[in-house]
């Protein structure tokens, strides 16, 4: 969206012509053409065409049949987030949004990362995930000199004090940590597999929408902004209780799965392994423009396999009919995992199965000398934008996918730190 574009936003909203204002800012985020019986507003910069499929991608009302759930948003909050303090980046620069523009997108539901209309609850069950006998699900925070999050944190009842291994959550748009775990089921195969979970929260205050900034550049950098937090969250548990240092895990879903993606590239020795679900790769977008790009088709140009340390294993998610991010996302999570030089010697092999009832699939594993897989994809054929075979008690799950959950944790374990960092790193 140029300047001028959202300039005349901003004069029909506070001319009180709001509704004028509504279509053109729909128009605007879907990249459509005005109508046309109506000039096209001017454009100082380059336009953000999209074609009719990448207008389909992040359309307001969703193209499956059901009641339309509320949006899973990105960028709502991105602007909300750097209108006062630096305005929102685009190709020529950064410039403010206004307040009055900001109350509008809210109106509309947000301006990013939409809820996907697909089997499971648009809004979670109500209530907090049940805790079995001896088990705690424990409500604490961090902060830091990157700011302040408030997390969960599950300890399964096996726990007996026993360095176990730890696994990191990050909720996508509009979730929290106790819907998150009731759409994931997360904490009963913490139960069955004695780790202990972590559901760090994101901040309404840093996003409107609770969405982790993974679009922002200082929000994908080491010991900056969200990861600093996360991996500060992580080590907090650490310290606070026994986990195994060389078994320290993190997934997430949607903008928490770009957000994992983020963790395993900036922090390759503190996590053993990540796994993203129906997210982004690290660096797909660097701004709003840049984020909607991606979402609506993947991230336009190459980008770096994190610090070239240490490939990190990663375990991939994504549906091929999601319609709010891209399942070619999926793809470039795996191909920038697989140009790191420690993957030239991986043999690829594909296994196709079917979930009895429900949605067939692709398993595309990437094995080492040991016939390890390495690198691990899974394309849900037919699901949209939902954690695969997660419960209806959460919201934005498909129960008809494969289990993503039981096969995140499965390749989790195999995968072990060389050389763990310990609680105290930087």
């Amino acid at each position: 969206m140029a300047p001028a574009d959202m300039a005349e936003v901003t004069r029909l909203t506070r001319a009180g012509r709001l509704p004028e204002a509504t279509a053109m800012l729909r128009r605007l985020l879907h990249g459509e053409a005005p109508p046309a019986a109506a000039p096209a507003p001017p454009h100082r910069g380059a336009p953000f065409h999209a074609g009719s499929r990448a207008a389909r991608i992040i359309d307001v009302e969703p193209e499956t049949g059901g009641p339309a759930p509320p949006r899973e948003d990105m960028a709502k909050g991105a602007t909300a987030r750097g209108a006062t303090a630096r305005g929102v980046t685009t190709g020529s620069g950064a410039w403010p949004l206004p307040e009055a523009v900001r109350d509008l997108l809210g109106r509309l539901g947000g301006d990013g990362m939409a809820q996907p209309a697909w089997p499971g609850r648009a809004t979670p069950a109500g209530g907090a995930e049940p805790v079995p006998d001896g088990g705690r699900f424990l409500s604490l925070s961090f902060s830091a000199e990157a700011g302040s999050r408030s997390y969960k944190l599950y300890i399964p009842s096996t726990h007996r004090g026993a360095p176990a291994p730890l696994l990191v959550m990050l909720h996508g748009c509009t979730q929290s940590p106790d819907d998150f775990a009731a759409g994931t089921r997360m904490n009963a195969l913490a139960e069955e597999a004695g780790f202990l979970v972590a559901y760090p929260a994101q901040a309404a205050s840093a996003n409107a929408q609770r969405c982790w900034n993974w679009f922002s550049p200082d929000d994908q950098r080491r010991g900056r902004g969200e990861p600093a937090l996360i991996a500060g969250i992580t080590r907090q548990v650490m310290r606070d209780h026994a986990i195994d240092p060389r078994r320290v895990y993190v997934a997430g879903l949607s903008a928490g799965g770009a957000a994992a993606a983020i963790m395993g590239a900036t922090y390759p020795d503190l996590y053993a392994a990540v796994g993203v679900h129906s997210g982004l790769a690290c660096g797909a977008a660097r701004d709003m423009p840049s984020a909607f790009a991606a979402m609506r088709q993947g991230a336009a140009a190459p980008f770096p396999s994190g610090d070239g340390r240490r490939l990190v294993p990663a375990i991939v998610f994504h549906a091929d009919r999601d319609s709010t991010v891209h399942p070619r996302n999926g793809d470039q999570v795996i191909a920038q995992s697989a140009a790191h030089p420690a993957a030239a010697g991986l043999r690829a092999t594909v296994q196709r199965g079917q979930v009895p009832g429900g949605h067939a699939y692709s398993r595309t594993c990437h094995l080492d000398a040991e016939e390890r897989a390495v690198l691990e994809q899974w394309q849900v054929h037919g699901g949209g934008h939902a954690w695969s075979g997660g419960s209806p008690a959460g919201s934005y799950t498909d129960p008809r996918g494969p289990d993503a959950s039981r096969e995140m944790l499965r390749f989790f374990l195999v995968h072990r730190l060389p050389h763990p960092q310990g609680p105290g790193g930087a």
